[in-house]
């Protein structure tokens, strides 16, 4: 079934409702998301609460540089997002396909950012496990601490350092995965575009423009939650 608007699923009386309900499945997708990633910041606190020294002293070895642009590439790629959704509800297929390109180019940025963090983080011996080495930091050693088999405390000052790099490649990681998933979607709405599919049927951008926002806006909570929050303690 078609109306003026596109192709309407079987399942739908109309347009407007099939609209409506994809827009609600995008919105209950996004609430999974933040109680995912709410699961994450709620253990990065509670841990930066008991060890809040270790923490604060590996924070000194993100680069807040690179951490401030890739901050400022993800504005950027909100803002791409926002005027292709714009061009789609416009009908203006040209521009919707380079702002999709603009905001392909700007995550694929930041991955290439985040990519050259990894790497001096892996020269520098700082990704946990049996090759992490602890770099001996004033005051680290007073707040970590491990536990012993009969439940006593043993100064370990690597555990909470190695934790809160746990933490940040998990978060980063995660969130780099979502830019990556993301970046493949819109290969295929790019190549949709061409095709001038979403001329009476702009909902798959704007839906998809929600996805983008919300990643960026979980990089605008994890950036000076892993960089700057202690980090001049």
């Amino acid at each position: 079934m078609s109306d003026t608007h596109g192709t309407v699923a079987h399942q739908f009386d109309d347009f407007d409702q099939q609209t409506e309900a994809s827009r609600l499945g995008m919105w209950a997708f996004l609430v999974t998301e933040i109680m995912f990633f709410g699961g994450l910041f709620t253990g990065y606190t509670m841990y930066r609460y008991r060890f809040p020294e270790a923490f604060a002293a590996g924070s000194h070895h993100l680069d807040v540089t690179l951490g401030a642009l890739n901050t400022a590439v993800l504005i950027g790629s909100s803002l791409t997002m926002a005027l292709a959704v714009y061009s789609a509800e416009k009908k203006r297929r040209n521009h919707l396909i380079f702002f999709l390109i603009a905001t392909m180019f700007l995550g694929s940025v930041f991955l290439g950012v985040k990519a050259v963090e990894y790497n001096h983080k892996y020269h520098e011996h700082l990704i946990p496990g049996a090759s992490f080495q602890y770099p001996d930091q004033e005051g680290v050693a007073a707040t970590a601490m491990a536990l012993d088999p009969n439940g006593q405390a043993v100064p370990d000052p690597s555990r909470a350092y190695q934790l809160f790099f746990s933490f940040y490649f998990a978060m980063t990681g995660v969130h780099a995965l979502h830019m990556v998933i993301g970046i493949g979607i819109m290969l295929v709405l790019l190549a949709l575009a061409y095709k001038d599919r979403f001329k009476n049927n702009p909902n798959a951008i704007e839906n998809f423009g929600l996805y983008w926002h919300f990643v960026d806006i979980v990089w605008i909570f994890l950036f000076p939650l892993l960089y700057l929050i202690g980090r001049h303690a």
